[in-house]
């Protein structure tokens, strides 16, 4: 099949299109003609080089964390799809490679696309709504009436997440330029902060949730708009000991982790509030449940570009800009 193949790790490393065999489908897997994928920083991270201690990759390899498309073949245990359904999915860590023709996915990673949206529109939310979901939802536990301040609110995640809070009832703050205060606010951000001329800590006070994906400077002084018991969940990092163990990483980098979170877990122990890092994992049940949300409005895609699939290193240039609105898209993978 044809795909987009990482040669080598290395910064703005271009991805070169050719050949790479057809995905082997075991049992429980799903075997998926891609339709639609979407880009994520994390695809640009590992291309760089910056997971290689922690992430089982090695060139060459194919990038992709996204994807919409149809089902082509299915396993002898797989029960909940059959050939011709329309599905969405983050395919899980050590099986990704959705810059391709076809994939083949665990059924439990795979979900029904929402209806009513094109491929296009449900390639753009698997992983930002899985770590919106995650870190609101599951880590968070938001709960009508708390106060939520999501960083970056323009981009993939901030957009979902906006939605995401306003429909679990909590109060919202984001962060974003002032050229796109409208566009949040239209998401249902109830205070906009802009990062350019205000300074975000001065704003706002007593929230019980802060989701930061910028640096460490954001994620310290977010510190300082948490009330008591609050919740401070980055998923920029740095990562922590609980992180080191679900990845089951060897004692070096336990350590290594353990001294790296250190500063920013000491400083959120002294304000009496906790300090988790997300980094969010496949799940087609909850794709399931946000396809449910999509369906009935309370959250919609966020899409800033559609490039045909072989731009996809001009797609990944303008990801790497900072400056897109939610989703940059490739589709389709048909006309390779």
């Amino acid at each position: 099949m044809k795909a987009f193949i990482l040669d080598r790790y290395g910064k703005t490393q271009a991805l070169r299109m050719g050949e790479m065999p057809a995905p082997s489908t075991g049992p429980n897997d799903v075997l998926v003609r891609i339709e639609a994928a979407s880009l994520n920083l994390l695809d640009a991270k590992i291309r760089d080089g910056a997971f290689k201690p922690i992430l089982p990759y090695k060139p060459p390899l194919v990038l992709g964390h996204d994807l919409a498309g149809k089902v082509v073949a299915v396993g002898e245990r797989v029960s909940r799809f059959r050939e011709g359904d329309a599905v969405y999915a983050r395919p899980r860590d050590g099986r990704i490679g959705t810059f391709a023709e076809m994939i083949a996915v665990n059924e439990s990673d795979l979900a029904l696309m929402p209806t009513d949206l094109s491929m296009t529109e449900a390639a753009s939310l698997p992983l930002v709504a899985l770590t919106a979901w995650q870190a609101l939802v599951e880590h968070g536990r938001v709960k009508r009436g708390q106060k939520v301040l999501i960083h970056a609110g323009s981009g993939g995640v901030g957009t979902i997440a906006i939605q995401l809070a306003k429909h679990l009832g909590a109060t919202v703050a984001t962060t974003t330029s002032a050229a796109n205060a409208e566009m949040v606010r239209k998401l249902g951000a109830d205070i906009v902060i802009d990062y350019r001329s205000q300074r975000f800590e001065d704003e706002i006070s007593g929230y019980d949730l802060v989701l930061n994906s910028q640096d460490a400077d954001t994620l310290e002084r977010s510190l300082k708009v948490l009330k008591p018991g609050g919740k401070l969940i980055s998923i920029s990092g740095p990562p922590d000991p609980a992180f080191a163990k679900a990845q089951g990483l060897n004692i070096v980098l336990k350590l290594l982790l353990r001294l790296l979170s250190s500063g920013i877990r000491r400083m959120a122990k002294q304000r009496g509030v906790e300090y988790s890092f997300l980094f969010m994992r496949a799940d087609g049940a909850q794709l399931g449940r946000i396809a449910e949300l999509v369906e009935t409005g309370a959250i919609r895609p966020v899409i800033d570009r559609v490039y045909p699939f072989g731009q996809l290193n001009e797609a990944f240039a303008h990801i790497e800009t900072g400056r897109a609105k939610g989703k940059v898209v490739v589709t389709p993978t048909r006309q390779l």
